[in-house]
């Protein structure tokens, strides 16, 4: 008799994943999804399958045990692109803890493995914490070294940034601090000079030759190795914590790459941050160190536990706030997030902090460049400020989630999507010619950021402290009194102001590029300036007209009465709060950075204002905007459902549509199931007792049912086309001389999900978003009628907002 293996779907083309052919679009860009480097499907060492062993039946006929009595390589996972079943994987979970637990009562052995089982979550977060620190401080070193390369280089060492080679200079005087003569600029190295007009052409042609050279070897680092190392990457960290398998998203290559293109990115001068990217970093540390842990290595729930996690790592690092990344990962990314997740969450983080300040990248003992402390107290009237800078964050959110989100679109759906490396350079380009001439943009976001939350000082000699000398009878050991703003305060004011419009324009178009971009540091960069220009502002309507009703009682004269500082802070933290909708973790991260506990109420204010008004002009933040854009299977927890449906109204099969697909439970022969496997493409198939009475007895994955198939083929003799499949728990006899049948009851969900039909779809959506569901069976009277997965009701909720339901691209 025949035995071929099943021609349609193999299971070795199970393994494989798809062809080097196969593309995908995502973020706008053409990406190979063929590396598996992420998550190996199936165990590949077959070496150690036990094969099956058969006995006789009653008359005569081989008869097969269950062919699940031994596990089966590949059974139980999942194919690439698609969404993960919550449900299952928790029952695993149980059974494997119930299991151990068992055991441990049997022998000291099996007690110290349930030790070591219940310990390797703990040491797996240190781990993660230890490695994503370590990266973090390497990028946060080498970008701050690359940066300062466009400007010139250290005579001592060319590896020595500007500021550290002048640390070890005996000339260095404290006034012209970043003048020494160890640190030469380009043009001192070309023509021997720093003055006059040519040597200004040097340095800007230097600066831009940088810059250019960065950004393209960024581009095609990320375009030749890592397509998935691009953009922000929390959107799609979002999407695979809520289930959803993207192999290679989060593995090794990725890692590399990313954390390599990252540095190159950020020094190129282009206005985009490393916070997002470092978001993206940790998760991929976390998910490369699961596969030393069989638990998480073979529950993808239990991973995803641990990317969690690693999200609250990322944003550890990159603004020295554990707590805030703690709630940041809780508010923001995580979709399922239990107590045991906190606690370890907050341990990593900790772990993850502790190693970034033992490396001290910025040789101030801080996590970040632009920590500050603030003396003077704010006053209750200064509430209407900060409210107003809690507007404009809002309104520029909405603005710039919409402004970017059409250019993306664009992006993708025009030529333009065609030359990411053009495109990159392009942008670059436009950048360092503009940048330059404007100190305030030519340096690095984060020293800007740094600049103007600095809270000037006797010692200071930037341009935003250079002001009036007055005769001041008492001077604060900690502040200076209000003073007149001097002839550079005002110039500084006009460069600000273009900076802002710079910024607020060039970020648009430079957010969702084929290079690592994150989005926190040009967000807090706009609030931050917008924040400068009106505490100055309010500062000097203090000085000038003290006698008002609104600061007369609390601001007399030489007093210290406005922190222009602390005006930025708060502007930084509205703008960024209107752009990604965060509110809790936001003001606990900007709290973290400041150290003051007194500023927290200003903060609150101005972020939930910010947020408010966002939310009127626009209720998606710019994560969710992409994932629409991306066309991901994402359900977003904070948006209603509204509509008056039900279940019969989104289930599949339409009345025009053909019956659905099902399977018997004792009826059908090999050869009809793989054609039936081969006819359509669908996840899986409902197991019911017959067609006729179409009474529902399970649900079968089609990747487990294709492996299974294949398995038995190939282990089992006599298994050919006319064996028949069996999901009862007694195989009835077979007539003689019958091939042997397929006894797969094992690879069968015996209590799927169900719904009536007249279930209202707000239920629906409900119990999708908080079982984690990948579809659920639609029943009347207990006979199955059809079927909702996750797609449909995406689908059915693009349909019920006027949006196109073929946007949902994935499976």
């Amino acid at each position: 008799m025949d035995n071929t293996g099943y021609c349609g779907e193999s299971f070795n083309s199970l393994q494989s994943g798809t062809s080097d052919e196969d593309m995908v679009e995502i973020t706008g860009a053409t990406l190979d999804f063929s590396s598996t480097d992420d998550v190996p499907p199936l165990d590949r060492d077959y070496a150690g399958f036990i094969a099956v062993f058969f006995g006789n039946g009653p008359n005569g006929v081989p008869k097969l045990m269950d062919l699940l009595d031994e596990p089966v390589p590949g059974v139980g996972t999942y194919e690439d692109f698609n969404t993960i079943d919550w449900v299952r994987e928790k029952s695993k979970d149980r059974d494997r803890h119930r299991e151990i637990a068992t055991k441990s009562k049997e022998s000291t052995l099996a007690l110290m493995k349930s030790i070591s089982d219940a310990f390797s979550g703990w040491l797996l977060m240190l781990l993660v914490g230890l490695m994503a620190g370590a990266l973090a401080g390497g990028i946060d070193i080498s970008a701050h070294w690359m940066t300062d390369l466009k400007e010139g280089v250290c005579l001592n060492g060319f590896w020595f940034n500007h500021e550290h080679c002048c640390w070890n200079s005996n000339e260095t005087t404290f006034q012209e601090r970043d003048k020494c003569p160890n640190w030469k600029s380009w043009a001192e190295l070309i023509v021997g000079t720093n003055d006059g007009p040519f040597a200004y052409i040097m340095n800007y042609l230097m600066y831009v030759c940088w810059a250019l050279l960065f950004s393209f070897l960024a581009v095609s680092l990320v375009r030749a190795f890592a397509p998935y190392a691009c953009g922000s990457g929390i959107p799609e960290i979002k999407t695979i914590l809520s289930g959803f398998i993207i192999r290679g998203y989060l593995g090794k290559w990725t890692l590399m790459i990313k954390t390599i293109t990252l540095v190159l990115a950020v020094s190129s001068g282009l206005s985009l941050g490393k916070e997002g990217p470092l978001v993206h970093v940790a998760c991929c540390c976390g998910n490369i160190l699961c596969h030393l842990f069989t638990k998480y290595r073979r529950n993808e729930a239990k991973r995803r536990e641990v990317l969690s996690a690693a999200a609250a790592v990322g944003v550890s690092v990159a603004f020295g706030a554990p707590i805030g990344g703690v709630l940041f990962s809780l508010e923001e990314v995580s979709y399922y997030f239990p107590l045991k997740t906190l606690w370890r969450s907050f341990f990593a983080a900790l772990v993850a902090a502790f190693t970034l300040r033992s490396i001290n990248p910025f040789g101030n003992s801080r996590l970040v460049l632009f920590y500050v402390e603030f003396h003077s107290p704010w006053h209750l009237l200064e509430l209407i400020p900060f409210i107003l800078l809690g507007i404009f964050g809002g309104i520029w959110g909405a603005f710039f989630i919409r402004a970017n989100i059409a250019w993306c679109r664009r992006r993708k759906t025009t030529r333009l999507g065609h030359y990411p490396v053009l495109e990159v350079l392009v942008v670059t380009a436009v950048t360092a010619l503009l940048a330059f001439p404007n100190s305030y943009t030519r340096m690095s976001t984060s020293e800007l950021i740094s600049e103007l939350f600095n809270d000037c000082g006797l010692l200071d000699s930037s341009q935003l402290c250079n002001y009036a000398n007055v005769s001041v009878t008492k001077i604060s050991s900690d502040a200076l009194p209000d003073r007149p703003a001097g002839p550079d305060v005002y110039t500084a004011m006009w460069q600000l102001s273009l900076a802002l419009v710079f910024k607020m324009l060039i970020t648009v178009v430079t957010f969702g590029m084929k290079v690592p971009s994150g989005l926190f540091i040009p967000s807090m960069a706009v609030g931050a300036i917008a924040g400068r220009l009106l505490g100055v502002g309010m500062e000097q309507l203090a000085y000038y007209h003290h006698d008002w009703v609104i600061f007369r009682g609390w601001c007399s004269p030489g007093a210290d009465c406005i922190t222009p500082g602390l005006y930025a802070m708060v502007g930084a933290a509205a703008c960024l709060g209107g752009v990604t909708r965060m509110t809790v973790s936001l003001v606990v991260i900007m709290f973290e950075l400041t150290g003051g506990l007194e500023y927290i109420v200003p903060l609150m204010a101005a972020t939930m204002t910010s947020k408010w008004v966002a939310d009127a002009l626009g209720r998606e933040g710019i994560y969710e905007a992409h994932i629409r854009l991306n066309g991901y299977p994402f359900l977003e927890s904070k948006e209603e459902f509204s509509h008056k449906t039900l279940a019969m109204d989104v289930m599949r099969p339409r009345r025009s549509d053909p019956p659905l697909s099902v399977i018997t439970q004792d009826g059908m022969s090999v050869e009809e199931v793989e054609s039936l496997i081969a006819e359509t493409s669908y996840s899986g198939f409902p197991v019911v007792v017959s067609h006729e009475s179409q009474r529902l007895v399970g649900f079968v994955q089609r990747r487990d049912l294709v492996i299974s198939i294949e398995n038995a083929r190939k282990r089992q003799e006599g298994v050919v086309s006319a064996s028949r499949i069996f999901f009862t728990e007694y195989t009835p006899p077979q007539p003689p001389n019958s091939p042997p049948p397929l006894k797969l009851r094992g690879i069968m969900d015996l209590s799927p999900f169900t719904v009536t039909d007249h279930t209202a779809m707000d239920i629906v959506v409900d119990i999708f978003r908080k079982l984690g569901l990948r579809q659920c069976l639609v029943t009347h009277n207990g006979r199955l009628l059809g079927i909702i997965t996750k797609k449909d009701i995406l689908k059915h909720m693009a349909q019920m907002a006027n949006r196109d339901p073929d946007s949902i691209l994935f499976n």
